[in-house]
C-alpha cells in the first residue's frame, strides 16, 4: 500500500471538496429520527445524487461513477471534513445495495439500485424479532410460498428507519418445518404495502429512531427475494460483513469525531484532569490507526483479496473507539454536557452522540459475538 495520493486522487479530493463546500447546508438538519428531519434528509441524499455523489463506488450504470475504494475513502474525508449531513438512506446504499450487486438477477439490479443511489426510495433493515436479537437463527416470522407470492406474518423489532422509510429487507422462514440457519429467505417489500403496520419505538429522548413492524398475511411477490429459496442465511450473513466491515463506519467519521473532541479539550483544558490529555491523544491515535488499517484493507480488497475476520475485528475496534471518544467528551464536559440548550446546541450533541456510541458494541452484531467469529476463523475454534 502506498500512502501517497496520486495526481489524480488530489484532483478528485479538489472537486469532492469544492462541491461539498458550495452544496452543504450551512445549518444543521434536524434529527433524521424526527419526520421533518427525516425529509430533509432525504432532500439531501436527493441533492448529492444531483452531482452523482450518490453512491462513487458503483457503476454508472446504477447511478454510480465507478470509482475505487481509495477514492471512496477520499469522498468520505472530504464528506465529514464539510460537516455534511449523516446518510439517512445507509441501510441502502452501504448494506442492501452490496447484497444485490452480489446476489441479485440482473432484473434487480436494474430495479432496485438506481432509486437507492438516488434517494428516491429509503430503506429499512428488519432483522430482529422478539425473541430473535442477535441470534437471528431463532427468526420465526414466516413467508409461505402462495403461487409467484409469499404471504408474510410475524413481527419485526428495533427495525432502523422503520418509521418512516419506503421499502424494508429481512429475514423470513420460507419452509414452516425448518430450524435455525436453515430454511430462510432473503425478501424485500414494500412498508407501505396492505398487512404491514408499522408501530414507532420512542426513545428516551422522545424521537423514533427504529420501529416495530406487524405483518398480517402480506403479499410480498417472489420475484423481491434475492437468491433462492432457503439460501437467505448465507445473504444475510454477507450483508451482515458489509455493516462490519468498510462502508458503513468508514474511519472519516471518527476522524473528524477525533478532531472535534481535540477542540474540545482545548477549550476545556484548563479545568479538566491531567489525565483527559492521554484520553483524547489515545482517540485521536486509534482514530488514525483505524484509518490507516481500512487503507490497507481497501488496497487488499483491490488487489483481488477478501475480507475474512477483518469485518469483525473492524466492528469491535470503532465501536469502541466511539464509546470511548464520546466518554472522554462527557468527562470534559462535566455536569454541563446535559444541558440540552446550552451553546447552541453544541453540548448536547455530545451527549446524543455518548448515547448512541453505547449501543455499538451491541448493533451490528454484538462484540462478543464478533470476538467469537474471530477465534473461529482465526484459531479454528468451535463456535
Amino acid at each position: 500500500m502506498d500512502l501517497a495520493y496520486t495526481l489524480e486522487q488530489q484532483d478528485f479530493r479538489a472537486e469532492v471538496r469544492a462541491w461539498m463546500e458550495a452544496n452543504v447546508p450551512k445549518e444543521p438538519l434536524v434529527t433524521l429520527e424526527r419526520e421533518d428531519g427525516y425529509h430533509q434528509h432525504v432532500e439531501w441524499e436527493r441533492k448529492l445524487a444531483s452531482g452523482n455523489w450518490g453512491m462513487v463506488t458503483w457503476p454508472e450504470t446504477y447511478g454510480g461513477r465507478g470509482l475505487d475504494l481509495i477514492q471512496w475513502l477520499i469522498f468520505e474525508e472530504e464528506y465529514y471534513r464539510a460537516g455534511a449531513p449523516l446518510r439517512v438512506n445507509q441501510n441502502g446504499i452501504f448494506l442492501l445495495g452490496p447484497t444485490v450487486m452480489e446476489f441479485g438477477t440482473d432484473e434487480q439490479k436494474a430495479r432496485f439500485l438506481t432509486p437507492m443511489a438516488k434517494g428516491e426510495v429509503i430503506w429499512a433493515q428488519a432483522w430482529s424479532e422478539p425473541n430473535a436479537g442477535s441470534d437471528m437463527a431463532a427468526i420465526t416470522s414466516k413467508a409461505i410460498r402462495d403461487g409467484d407470492h409469499y404471504v408474510i406474518s410475524g413481527q419485526k423489532t428495533w427495525s432502523s428507519r422503520a418509521s418512516f422509510a419506503d421499502w424494508g429487507f429481512g429475514l423470513f422462514r420460507t419452509d414452516p418445518e425448518s430450524k435455525r440457519h436453515k430454511g430462510l429467505s432473503f425478501i424485500l417489500f414494500d412498508l407501505n404495502a396492505p398487512g404491514v403496520t408499522r408501530r414507532p419505538i420512542r426513545q428516551l429522548h422522545g424521537d423514533p429512531g427504529f420501529a416495530e413492524l406487524f405483518f398480517d398475511e402480506v403479499r410480498v411477490p417472489v420475484e423481491n427475494r434475492i437468491a433462492g429459496e432457503g439460501e437467505g442465511w448465507n445473504v444475510a450473513m454477507a450483508t451482515a460483513g458489509f455493516e462490519r466491515g468498510l462502508m458503513l463506519r468508514s474511519p472519516a467519521r471518527f476522524q473528524a469525531a477525533a478532531e472535534r473532541l481535540v477542540k474540545l479539550f482545548r477549550t476545556h483544558e484548563a479545568k479538566v484532569a491531567p489525565a483527559a490529555r492521554e484520553q483524547v491523544m489515545q482517540a485521536w491515535m486509534d482514530a488514525q490507526a483505524y484509518a490507516y488499517n481500512t487503507y490497507a484493507v481497501a488496497s487488499k480488497i483491490m488487489a483481488g483479496g477478501h475480507i475474512g475476520a477483518e469485518a469483525s475485528l473492524n466492528k469491535i475496534f470503532w465501536s469502541e473507539l466511539d464509546r470511548a471518544a464520546h466518554r472522554t467528551a462527557m468527562q470534559i464536559l462535566g455536569a454541563s454536557a446535559e444541558l440540552r440548550h446550552l451553546d447552541g446546541g453544541a453540548l448536547n450533541a455530545w451527549l446524543e452522540g455518548y448515547i448512541f456510541s453505547l449501543s455499538g458494541p451491541i448493533y451490528a452484531g454484538s462484540n462478543e459475538i464478533q470476538r467469537n467469529i474471530i477465534a473461529e476463523r482465526l484459531l479454528g475454534l468451535p463456535r
